[in-house]
């Protein structure tokens, strides 16, 4: 039989366009991929609810065991009560490897009285034990642990007791009681040792009934993850010998109540910077805490080191009051923000900016705090009076910025050419030409970066006086700041009332505030002379601000002879404050309280 094909009839025929295959593609995977996620699912779900059998079955199993124990054989090998099961075990069940923990204590129950009651004391506390089974299994997926607890009860009655108890209270900073905090005991003064491992109550509570009377013969320690710890220590360990907590003591028919104090850690970050912020890198500083565990032993006394970067951080911080102390053999602290002592409180994030400059033989800090709040007293005048005719007076919570030498290249921007600044280094004249002095002059500074947004306070410079046939105001100033400096930046000069018309023309004036919060400054000096044999002359100009790296309340007076100085603090509002303060190390802080 002859078939005929009619070609132009198929060609005629329309098939799937490409849009109608995709969108058939994509149906298809939506419906492939729900259909495999359910079968994933349930075939998790079999497998979690397998294995949760199993884990049943081996609780089951451990109770069996208990079960047919003696009752003086029902506890933990190495713990109270001591007995034959191990604390943790690792079994294989189908192929699967579960933890089987296993916690057993003893009870006190309140029929016959209570262990360290005044009124009704039970003599021999250990009545029944509680049994808890808890089977874990790490490598199964969403597993949940299989927790089952029981009760086991002597079969005949109980008899005087001849050990003790021991009642272990975990609290935090807040004094809350911490529940399932980790409790470690270990006795190792009785053979065998015993090693108790198991976890608070809800009311931050662990009590160990029964237990063998020892002299300082339990060493406890309290853990929990994420928080601080505490322990007890052994009396006449070489580095604490007479330990504020000695390890516990249990008396025959007595019960030892001993408490632990833990809570969440927190975060320190420490950051060496010098006063205009630039980060100052591998500083060694130390850091006390202020808890004691010992006689002058302190729990926390670390010697520490900002990184390349200029900071140092750690998580760990137990809460406290610390205090930080400089030890770098090349800086000293000038500043601290915040000032010591430095509180951290659980589970908070601290930051602290240590001030450096470079190290000044015989350093003294000074902190100005509020005597009621304890608080940082900024804009108190501290007088220091001292040997060899030394008097200083400095202002708290502001920072300086000197120059004294402009012989360098870069370190002015630019003069008109009747400026002189070589010919004494560290001093500015009017310029001389064939034995005569400019009529005037005028020098512009290079920018000064205060590191952040500032406020300012005082220009200063020195000599105060000058040649009387210079004439008056033969030395004036004007100010300029930015908020960013660029090559196009325009400075704009200007005097004491905020216009670029008036100067400042007496030393220790103060800045306009409409220079407040920018960063960067220059100052412009003009120089001149109604005489041609006489100059005024600068040897240092300075002025006062307050940067972000400015510490509150503080003031370093640096350079400093041996001997005993006169401090005085004023300050309106607050009474005078006046002391003694022997100087004789590198660096030392005084802290000085004023009263309302």
């Amino acid at each position: 039989m002859l078939f005929k094909i009619d070609i132009n009839s198929l060609l005629k025929r329309k098939g799937f366009t490409l849009i109608e295959t995709l969108v058939g593609i994509a149906v298809f995977l939506i419906i492939a991929t729900a259909t495999y996620q359910a079968y994933i699912s349930l075939f998790s779900l079999i497998n979690a609810n397998q294995y949760k059998i199993v884990a049943l079955n081996l609780a089951n199993e451990q109770f069996e065991i208990i079960r047919n124990l003696p009752y003086v054989d029902v506890g933990i090998v190495g713990g109270i009560p001591n007995g034959k099961i191990a604390h943790v075990q690792n079994l294989v069940r189908s192929n699967i490897n579960f933890i089987v923990t296993t916690t057993i204590r003893n009870i006190d129950l309140p029929f016959d009285g209570a262990i360290g009651s005044s009124t009704k004391p039970d003599l021999s506390p250990a009545d029944n034990k509680s049994v808890e089974v808890e089977v874990a299994c790490p490598t199964c997926r969403n597993f949940v642990p299989v927790v089952l607890s029981t009760s086991v009860a002597p079969k005949n009655l109980e008899t005087a007791s001849t050990n003790g108890s021991l009642l272990i209270k975990v609290f935090d900073s807040n004094g809350v009681p911490v529940s399932n905090a980790s409790v470690h005991v270990l006795n190792s003064k009785i053979s065998p040792n015993i090693i108790i491992d198991d976890v608070t109550d809800n009311d931050g509570l662990l009590q160990i009934v029964d237990a063998p009377p020892g002299t300082n013969a339990y060493q406890i320690s309290v853990t929990k993850n994420g928080y601080s710890s505490d322990r007890t220590y052994t009396l006449g360990a070489t580095d604490n010998p007479n330990p504020i907590k000695p390890d516990a003591t249990v008396i025959v028919q007595q019960l030892t109540q001993i408490s632990f104090s833990i809570d969440k850690v927190s975060t320190l970050t420490v950051s060496s910077v010098t006063p205009s912020c630039a980060g100052l890198s591998n500083i060694d500083f130390n850091l006390k805490g202020s808890k004691y565990i010992g006689n002058n032993i302190l729990k926390f006394n670390k010697n520490l080191q900002t990184n390349g970067g200029g900071t140092y951080s750690t998580s760990t911080m137990e809460w406290d009051s610390y205090a930080v102390t400089g030890i770098d053999t090349d800086y000293d602290i000038i500043g601290l923000n915040p000032l010591n002592l430095i509180n951290i409180g659980a589970s908070t994030t601290q930051g602290l900016i240590m001030v450096l400059a470079n190290k000044n033989p015989r350093s003294l800090l000074i902190t100005v705090k509020d005597n009621v709040t304890k608080l940082p007293v900024t804009d108190a005048v501290v007088a220091l009076v001292g040997p060899s005719s030394y008097n200083e007076t400095k202002t708290t919570g502001r920072g300086s910025i000197n120059q004294s030498d402009w012989s360098a290249n870069g370190s002015y921007t630019t003069d008109d050419g009747n400026i002189d600044v070589s010919s004494a280094p560290g001093e500015i004249k009017l310029l001389k030409v064939f034995g005569n002095y400019s009529s005037s002059g005028w020098l512009e500074s290079a920018t000064i970066d205060t590191g952040s947004a500032s406020n300012f306070y005082n220009l200063i410079w020195s000599p105060a006086d000058q040649p009387v046939p210079s004439g008056s105001n033969s030395v004036r100033l004007q100010f300029a700041t930015n908020s960013t400096t660029t090559s196009t930046t325009t400075w704009d000069y200007k005097g004491p009332d905020g216009t670029s018309s008036s100067y400042y023309t007496f030393p220790n004036s103060m800045i306009s505030a409409v220079h407040n919060g920018d960063r960067y400054a220059r100052y412009k000096l003009y120089l001149s002379s109604q005489s041609t044999t006489t100059t005024p002359n600068i040897s240092d100009i300075s002025f006062t601000v307050t940067t972000s790296c400015t510490p509150p309340g503080q003031v370093i007076f640096s350079g400093l002879a041996s001997g005993t100085y006169n401090v005085s603090v004023t300050k309106t509002g607050f009474a005078v404050s006046e002391l003694a303060v022997p100087v004789s190390s590198s660096w030392q802080e005084q802290e000085i309280l004023l009263s309302p």
